[in-house]
């Protein structure tokens, strides 16, 4: 017990002072964890307020940002080309920097790491693998990342999932994400051998055969996308499969928009409480968030900092607007080719300024991601309604047909929304039903249907970067 208390203190000066944190303490730690779970069934608040942080005061909160925003901009100052000329041009002192002054500092955006990656590259850090963004909003990105920051996330989040709950001991976790992801595939392993669980890294692959995964090879955690858990709820469906033929207890989903309808659907078919939707992005590693009961997402402090910004004005968002989140990992969470003010271009609306109520009140949180900002709709220009994406998937995939992942494009003009959608979403339902449905959710949608032939280039969602093998041998040339 000695020797764990000494460890949780190395660790929590490091996260005070920013140094870097030894990941090896942190391993040790996880076997500590591991060991206090095996014998008193719970880890102890000791080990709960290690992962809290100093964060629960809000004066606190704000100090801790003040703090540790200087140390990463003087960091960045001295060792990040890119951000050198960024702060210079700004007229920023990076040692005097706090919150209300970093509006000064324009914020990042992917098409800056697209067109300049080298100069995001620290100066001091060697980088050790790079991972890309997956494509599926437009061209992708490509990051270094340092052995340091690969140790150190895998180690904090094996800690964080043991002492949550979330990854045990003889753990089996599925993950069916495209292996273009390379860092959230690589760290979801070493999370897993960390934590004496195992993993089973299948990619994009067919339904089917990861269904057949899941049934026959005893996973019981699975991670991947919403547009894939859909896949496989259909699959499920079709072959008569349901919770009897699963060891799953946890389904972890980010990604992309996760519907209600398709949340229940997959909780009934594969047999768990709840889809635990979660936000993660490559570029801000390792900031995460969390949703919770109540469809807020509440973004961990402890690794950086969240901004939510007015879509038009660029300043803090008010209760009730809509914003982009822009999010800055802090050093030493980030040392290879770290980014600060990065906007996201994920929007959520500003909550209420009231209390919160749900099981994470403590930690400040937005609603959940609606979607891209440059996919919102204004059906009358310059109005303030706007239609989101979200708005638009959890309509379509609520649907009596079922249509998952939902399928469609659209625009708008002249107060209504010109909605495509292919003929399987509205099959035996007809258009008329449609109509009426949208029109409760308040969307006033005129449908254009299409063959479902074309259904693919309507909408392109992360369960179509799909890895095939060959399922049969080729045949031989010459072969009778």
């Amino acid at each position: 017990m000695f020797e764990t208390g000494v460890r949780q203190l190395r660790m929590a000066i490091s996260m005070l002072s920013g140094h870097r944190l030894d990941t090896r303490n942190l391993g040790r730690l996880v076997d500590d964890a591991l060991a206090t779970l095996a014998e008193f069934g719970e880890p102890g608040a000791d080990a709960q307020q290690l992962l809290g942080g100093p964060l629960a005061d809000p004066e606190e909160r704000l100090d801790y940002a003040r703090r540790n925003l200087r140390r990463t901009a003087r960091r960045l100052d001295a060792q990040s080309p890119f951000y050198a000329r960024r702060f210079a041009a700004a007229e920023v002192r990076a040692a005097e920097l706090d919150v209300a002054s970093l509006q000064a500092i324009p914020v990042t955006t992917k098409r800056d790491l697209i067109e300049r990656p080298g100069d995001f590259r620290c100066a001091d850090t060697a980088g050790h693998l790079t991972t890309r963004t997956t494509g599926t909003t437009g061209r992708p990105a490509e990051i270094w990342l340092s052995r340091y920051e690969l140790e150190l996330w895998s180690a904090l989040g094996a800690l964080s999932s043991v002492i949550r709950d979330d990854l045990r001991p003889g753990d089996i976790m599925q993950v069916n994400q495209s292996s273009r992801a390379v860092a959230a595939t690589q760290l979801a392993a070493a999370s897993c051998r960390l934590a004496a669980a195992g993993c089973r890294l299948l990619g994009i692959v067919s339904p089917d055969d990861a269904l057949d995964s899941l049934a026959e090879g005893g996973a019981t955690l699975l991670s991947t996308y919403p547009s894939y858990l859909a896949e496989l709820v259909t699959a499920a469906r079709r072959r008569g499969l349901g919770p009897d033929d699963f060891a799953l207890r946890r389904v972890n989903v980010g990604g992309e928009v996760l519907s209600p309808s398709l949340a229940l659907a997959a909780s009934q078919v594969l047999g768990v409480p709840r889809i635990e939707d979660t936000f993660s992005m490559t570029e801000v590693i390792p900031v995460t968030g969390r949703t919770c009961s109540q469809a807020h997402v509440h973004h961990d402090l402890n690794t950086g900092l969240i901004e939510l910004l007015d879509l038009e004005t660029g300043e803090p968002a008010a209760p009730g607007a809509l914003g982009t989140l822009v999010m800055t990992p802090y050093f030493p969470y980030r040392d290879c080719m770290p980014v600060f003010r990065y906007d996201t271009r994920d929007v959520a609306r500003c909550l209420p300024d009231e209390p919160l109520s749900c099981e994470l009140a403590g930690i400040p949180a937005t609603s959940q991601v609606l979607g891209k900002a440059g996919d919102l709709l204004r059906p009358r220009p310059g109005a303030a309604d706007v239609v989101t994406p979200r708005q638009l998937v959890d309509a379509i995939e609520a649907l009596p047909t079922e249509p998952w992942p939902a399928r469609y494009r659209a625009s708008a003009a002249d107060g209504r929304i010109r909605l495509i959608l292919p003929a399987a979403a509205i099959a035996g339902y007809g258009e008329a039903a449609a109509r009426r449905d949208f029109r409760e959710r308040g969307l006033a949608a005129d449908l254009v249907v299409v063959p479902d032939d074309q259904a693919l280039s309507l909408r392109h969602t992360r369960s179509d970067l799909r890895e095939t093998t060959f399922a049969t041998p080729p045949a031989l040339t010459g072969a009778p």
